[in-house]
């Protein structure tokens, strides 16, 4: 297995991905567009996740492919958002045909942001409609990682937090891809050091090579998270994306997701608390024209997890300072 050639979300073939920023709400939208609809699927593991479109993603339910999906800020003012996506969305002649309408299909999921130092006296409306539909349009197979887009204004409990990709193509040519907005009510490093709890999947020095530690000191037992430190009250929950190429049912993509958990697990301590939103989309754009076998399935359920996990720790190392921060940069830390 090796990183594809971007090391983003987009090495699967059939996605583009957009960014809308807005500096000063410190907040912004990130759209993956799938290029032709593609099957879906979702899995929440979060205890506050805030939703727009899953209940059709459920195996039993009709509607079988989406156009896209919207991750924002924001908390529920942000699911605004996916309506922008359906606007730009429509404006292109996109969606599910009923009669002589289509309708964009586009799950949304969103975080908490609100509380992280922007300025978020709107006005009536919140501004996530016209970020979601200037992000669809700016989607390209290249992106800016880090502070950008959903992950504009993500903090975790020890540095800020991000927009992570990352991306791994198997043995059989098949490609897994990630893409995550990392606001976690927990640390994506060990203790109060920089090495990344996701050191022994790194590819490449992805997220800068430090490895684990070379011995664990007792800091790294200690439960860290945004309660009762500097962090507290910026609130949380990481939304995701995992991606394939592969041809899956929307039974396989939901199998998928629920692997791709695992990445959280191992890249973010604690996960998946009763404060998180946590909450991971999968696509399956069939491009590679390859159907799963059992055995092709495991190893890329595996992979999902290791490459989520990736893109975690990617989101973060990615992060760049900015006026009225609340927390570090990871890259601010004294090493």
């Amino acid at each position: 297995m090796r990183p594809g050639p971007r090391n983003l979300i987009t090495d699967v073939k059939g996605l583009t991905v957009g960014n809308a920023t807005d500096e000063k709400l410190k907040s912004g939208v990130t759209v993956i567009v799938c290029e032709q609809p593609s099957v879906a699927a979702v899995q929440v593991l979060g205890g506050a996740p805030g939703t727009r479109e899953t209940d059709l993603l459920d195996v039993h339910n009709t509607v079988q492919t989406i156009d896209a999906i919207c991750l924002s800020g924001g908390s529920a003012f942000g699911l605004d958002a996916a309506s922008g996506v359906q606007a730009a969305l429509r404006e292109q002649g996109r969606g599910f045909a009923v009669g002589a309408f289509r309708i964009p299909i586009v799950p949304a999921a969103i975080l908490f942001d609100l509380t992280n130092g922007g300025d978020k006296d709107w006005g009536r409306y919140p501004p996530y409609r016209e970020l979601g539909y200037a992000a669809t349009l700016a989607a390209a197979e290249d992106f800016t990682i880090g502070t950008a887009g959903a992950g504009a204004g993500a903090t975790t409990a020890t540095f800020k937090g991000g927009l992570g990709s990352a991306s791994t193509v198997l043995g059989n040519g098949v490609s897994v891809g990630a893409l995550v907005a990392v606001n976690a009510l927990g640390s994506a490093t060990v203790g109060t050091g920089q090495h990344f709890w996701a050191a022994p999947l790194e590819e490449d020095s992805e997220f800068g090579g430090l490895g684990l530690p070379a011995a664990l000191s007792d800091d790294a037992r200690q439960i860290r998270t945004k309660l009762n430190t500097p962090a507290s009250g910026l609130h949380n929950t990481t939304i995701a994306v995992i991606a394939t190429d592969a041809v899956l049912t929307k039974a396989e993509a939901k199998r998928m997701a629920v692997s791709a958990h695992d990445g959280f697990a191992r890249a973010l301590w604690p996960a998946h608390t009763p404060l998180d939103g946590d909450l991971v989309f999968a696509i399956a754009t069939g491009r590679s024209g390859k159907a799963m076998t059992l055995e092709d399935f495991v190893p890329l359920c595996a992979t999902a997890a290791s490459t989520m996990a990736r893109a975690i720790a990617r989101g973060v190392h990615a992060a760049t300072p900015s006026a009225g921060d609340l927390v570090p940069a990871w890259r601010d830390a004294t090493p």
